[in-house]
């Protein structure tokens, strides 16, 4: 069977998937900032890297100074989608990240500090939130407009029978515990996703995602196992400071229609970052229009 795609689903297409994992864990946690707490420069996919060799790539703080490094509290998120002319087409995963395969189709990062006089305890509880993840608006590059991205999210009792279950408790989130969820996302529908808890200690939480399921658009895969991952590092620097590093990517084999939309990938990352923050995920401006 042909599948003709008309030129207003591509252009649908290329505005879905690129970093729907982005969005999966963390509700809303903290009192709205003043300030769009982000910074793009111009153009917006180079955003906030500066004095960063091109051949480094990016670094969690696993042991290393992160890059992009942390801003100061008082500074906007560092956001950067990267590109393989920054450092080849093979780029090696730090090893820390568990990513064996090398290659990216997009890679997006984004370093930040964040308020929150919350103990660890607390992060986990909402981090296990899932349910709360529906509703979730971004800024849709193809409609030029508001849309929301995630339709309805919900936690599973595990990755084969699709039964659902409550929210994951804080005391369920311990360090080597893989859990289960399913999302619903605006134009890619169901797929079921695994949320691997690194680390979970009083002043730090690493957790890894990735899709256990192919995701499709109009039944065509796009996206197989494994090819959609993220990590996330949070870590306490004070009592009323925590630090927050991720990096999302697809795949060095993912469908090639997903490599043509960073903005998608830029404003599908902001949508997550002030998701955790506090900030309103439709506030002005977009990270990129």
């Amino acid at each position: 069977m042909i599948i003709m795609l008309t030129k207003n689903k591509l252009l649908r297409f290329r505005d879905t998937l690129t970093c729907s994992a982005l969005l999966l864990i963390l509700p809303a946690l903290y009192p709205a900032q003043k300030a769009d707490r982000l910074q793009l420069s111009s153009p917006a996919l180079q955003a906030g890297l500066i004095d960063v060799e091109p051949r480094i790539g990016p670094q969690p703080p696993c042991g290393k100074q992160p890059i992009p490094p942390y801003p100061d509290l008082d500074d906007l998120a560092i956001v950067k989608s990267w590109s393989k002319s920054d450092f080849g087409r093979n780029w090696k995963p730090p090893a820390c990240t568990g990513w064996g395969e090398v290659g990216f189709t997009t890679l997006v990062t984004i370093a930040a500090r964040f308020p929150h006089t919350s103990e660890a305890g607390g992060l986990l509880r909402h981090i296990g939130a899932i349910s709360e993840l529906a509703g979730m608006r971004y800024w849709s590059t193809t409609h030029k407009q508001w849309q929301t991205l995630i339709v309805d999210a919900h936690a599973l009792t595990d990755s084969q029978s699709g039964r659902r279950r409550e929210d994951f408790k804080s005391d369920e989130m311990k360090e080597g515990k893989d859990l289960y969820f399913e999302q619903v996302d605006n134009l890619s529908g169901k797929a079921i996703y695994r949320m691997h808890v690194v680390e979970a200690s009083a002043s730090r939480i690493v957790l890894d995602v990735e899709n256990v399921s192919t995701m499709r658009y109009y039944f065509m895969p796009i996206l197989h196992p494994g090819e959609l991952q993220s990590i996330y590092f949070l870590d306490r620097e004070s009592d009323n400071v925590w630090r927050y590093y991720s990096i999302v990517r697809t795949g060095r084999k993912a469908n090639g229609l997903i490599a043509g939309n960073e903005s998608s990938s830029v404003n599908r990352a902001v949508a997550f970052y002030r998701y955790l923050v506090g900030i309103p995920t439709t506030r002005e401006p977009p990270g990129a229009r």
